[in-house]
């Protein structure tokens, strides 16, 4: 019996990684249960009878990759913008082009909020000695600025507009806001 509840989570937890990486590569509506499965080495069937039904798997793999997102993204220090520009740049080579994709397209407005509010905390959290030091009156402004400088955008402009290269682009993002914050 052991051995049996053992293959089965193996089973169950193989199908949900599969899930987790076809969200990193497409949008939720576009993943099928058939790609799931081939990836998986499961039938369409096992993954019907471990998740019931599409939207369970798709809501756990969802649950799963924001969580493992915002982890990456919040890897460096508070305080620390190298670390943190670093964190992002890396979040955006991997993720940037879907992201742009879902924005231009609105494909999956439920991300694109959660993107958003995602980064604007992101952008609180790490600079908010920063953020702390300004003037109340431009804490608001400050804030809009820094998320304007590190936004997928500011990636996509410099890395597929313009071709800069990864080293470049940490380094013109990570200037943007050293500016933005100087004097404070």
């Amino acid at each position: 019996m052991r051995a049996r509840a053992t293959a089965a989570e193996a089973t169950k937890q193989r199908i949900l990684e599969t899930a987790v990486g076809l969200l990193g590569e497409q949008f939720r509506s576009e993943i099928r249960l058939e790609d799931v499965a081939a990836r998986a080495e499961v039938t369409v069937q096992t993954v019907l009878n471990v998740f019931g039904n599409r939207s369970t798997l798709i809501e756990n793999a969802f649950a799963t990759f924001l969580q493992r997102l915002r982890a990456e993204r919040l890897r460096a220090e508070p305080g620390n913008p190298e670390g943190a520009v670093k964190a992002l740049v890396d979040h955006y080579e991997k993720f940037g082009d879907l992201v742009v994709r879902n924005l231009v397209e609105q494909a999956d407005t439920e991300f694109l909020a959660a993107g958003r509010a995602g980064h604007r905390k992101w952008v609180q959290k790490q600079f908010a000695a920063h953020i702390g030091r300004a003037p109340p009156g431009i804490r608001r402004s400050l804030t809009d600025a820094l998320v304007c400088a590190c936004d997928v955008y500011t990636w996509k402009l410099l890395r597929r507009d313009l071709g800069r290269s990864r080293a470049e682009i940490e380094k013109a993002m990570l200037l943007m806001a050293k500016s933005i914050t100087k004097g404070l």
